[in-house]
């Protein structure tokens, strides 16, 4: 069984810092793998984050590298880095054999493919955080829906399905560093869900450069938005995947005056406005990519996709 936990962290932005910190908090012993100006504020100032539901700052002096050595071993890599920068990763990973367990937390609508085959079925885990935010300063300032602001948390799956010993183990040691993790062992099915999600999120947030309040108050946007989703969803119900987590078929099913209803509300929120527009702010690339990647994935559907075309034509954000 696995208490102490040996983790590195590779990248350094809101999603890795706030993992780093939490996990230091939690006793584990972890490095954070950044570059640049990141990297020298890490070694300057440590690692600040704030969420929004508490007023409680988490700082956290840990020790940093700027490379992965040949010769380190880890129990856990937690990857925690935009899409577009995995393909030169991956290489670094696949070489580097003392880290049997690296979880890839992160958009990805195109499946487990490139990771397995760089690193092996047994050694790649997949996930999500279930936070999002942005840096003032030097500080992350992040936000999550959770009733308990102490505690942040995150979805992972093995690429098999299965529940591994490893992953009960990893669960056990993420909880006692106030990270809960909710297993998914549909994890794949569940990425591709959240992508056909928040892509047309991103993109209507886009023609509001970025102003989630006023997208909130844009009913013909927001009639949009929920048409474009909804297409997406049902494109991957239409090829087998099914709808995870529950939230996508309540989408999927329930009239869209309501679903628009539900998601003006969420939009005029400060959640949102770190979650998604200040997410967005910073990860234009990114998400062009996971819309290019969603639309090979659903074209084999069939399905015509008026608003998604509509929404995010030719798949550049203007807010780059």
């Amino acid at each position: 069984e696995i208490e102490d936990v040996r983790v590195l962290v590779y990248g350094a932005g809101v999603i890795g810092s706030v993992y780093a910190a939490y996990l230091h908090h939690g006793g584990h012993d972890v490095t954070v793998l950044a570059r640049g100006r990141r990297l020298a504020d890490i070694r300057d100032r440590g690692i600040l984050v704030e969420p929004l539901q508490s007023a409680e700052r988490i700082e956290a002096k840990l020790p940093t590298t700027d490379r992965l050595a040949s010769d380190a071993a880890y129990e856990l890599v937690l990857v925690a880095m935009q899409k577009g920068h995995l393909e030169a990763v991956l290489p670094i990973l696949a070489t580097h054999r003392g880290s049997p367990s690296v979880a890839f937390l992160g958009n990805n609508a195109a499946g487990p493919g490139r990771l397995v085959e760089a690193l092996g079925a047994d050694r790649v885990l997949m996930g999500f955080p279930d936070f999002g935010g942005t840096f003032e300063g030097s500080c992350v300032h992040f936000a999550t829906d959770r009733r308990d602001a102490r505690r942040v948390g995150m979805t992972l799956g093995e690429v098999s399905g299965i529940t591994t010993p490893r992953l009960r183990n990893l669960v056990r040691a993420l909880s006692a560093s106030r990270i809960d993790v909710a297993v998914e062992p549909r994890i794949d099915a569940w990425l591709k869900g959240h992508a056909a999600l928040v892509v047309p999120i991103l993109f209507a947030l886009d023609r509001h450069d970025l102003d989630n309040r006023a997208l909130a108050r844009d009913r013909a946007g927001l009639r949009l938005m929920v048409a474009a989703i909804r297409e997406s969803l049902f494109a991957l119900r239409d090829l087998g995947y099914p709808l995870t987590p529950l939230k996508l078929w309540s989408i999927a099913w329930m009239p869209p005056f309501a679903s628009t209803a539900i998601f003006a509300r969420i939009l005029e929120s400060e959640f949102a406005r770190l979650a998604f527009a200040g997410h967005a702010a910073n990860a234009a690339g990114e998400f062009e990519l996971l819309y290019r990647e969603l639309r090979e994935l659903i074209e084999p559907s069939g399905r015509r996709t008026p608003a998604l075309d509509e929404l995010c034509g030719a798949g550049r954000l203007r807010s780059r």
